[in-house]
């Protein structure tokens, strides 16, 4: 019996089952690096699309729920991490100023405001096993779902299974980002009538000008009949 096992096997042992799932949050998140430090890493393969991953369904329904979890931790230092700011220091790092700083108590009161962030990403690193990708997260994600409760990723199945064993796949990836925009159809914008006024003064123009056409003809004609 598995009595407080929860969750899926995914034919591994509990190690290799805990490695694939640190693997794939990491993965997810390092899609939200700049290009730039992609070229810096001399990484060739580059992400087709931030912030999604695409993996089998069962895999996609397990690492959710750790990175909803890192997410959340990350969201709630970001306080920890504007608190601190009012102490930092404004030079540069080893240079006299920063030195004066470090020796004074605003570092002191630096380092005490700072310290729940440094726990939480001491945390992040546990759980993923990536120090690049906990600063992505701290960085880039968590700030964009500051003001969301919850629900940071989605899972959507994919149509087309996976080559080979024919397994089900899915996309992971954050939402806010790649959400599709619904546009309504507009309904066609039919021309206003005209006024009933100016349909009678069209009418009225109308008999005006064949009565001028007929007098002219008669006066045409009764000229050629004096001439004959």
């Amino acid at each position: 019996m598995r009595h407080r096992r929860k969750g899926r096997k995914l034919g591994r042992n509990p190690n290799h089952q805990r490695a694939l799932l640190r693997n794939l949050a990491s993965a997810l998140i390092l899609t939200e690096r700049d290009t730039e430090d992609l070229r810096y890493l001399k990484l060739e393969s580059e992400p087709k699309v931030k912030g999604r991953i695409v993996t089998t369904i069962h895999k996609a329904k397990e690492v959710r729920p750790l990175v909803e979890k890192c997410v959340t931790i990350a969201k709630k230092a970001l306080a920890a991490e504007d608190a601190a700011r009012e102490y930092e220091a404004s030079a540069d790092r080893g240079s006299d100023a920063w030195k004066s700083w470090r020796a004074s108590d605003r570092w002191q009161q630096w380092s005490q405001a700072m310290a729940p962030s440094v726990t939480a990403r001491r945390r992040c690193v546990q759980l993923l096993g990536d120090k690049t990708a906990v600063s992505v997260l701290f960085e880039e994600i968590a700030p964009r779902f500051v003001d969301r409760p919850g629900g940071y990723t989605r899972v959507l199945r994919l149509a087309n299974p996976r080559l080979g064993d024919a397994g089900t796949q899915a996309i992971l990836e954050f939402v806010g980002k790649n959400d599709r925009v619904v546009q309504k159809s507009a309904k066609p914008a039919f021309d206003a009538p005209e006024d009933d006024s100016a349909e009678e003064e069209e009418v009225a123009e109308a008999p005006a000008e064949e009565t001028a056409e007929t007098e002219a003809a008669e006066e045409s004609s009764a000229e050629k009949s004096e001439k004959e």
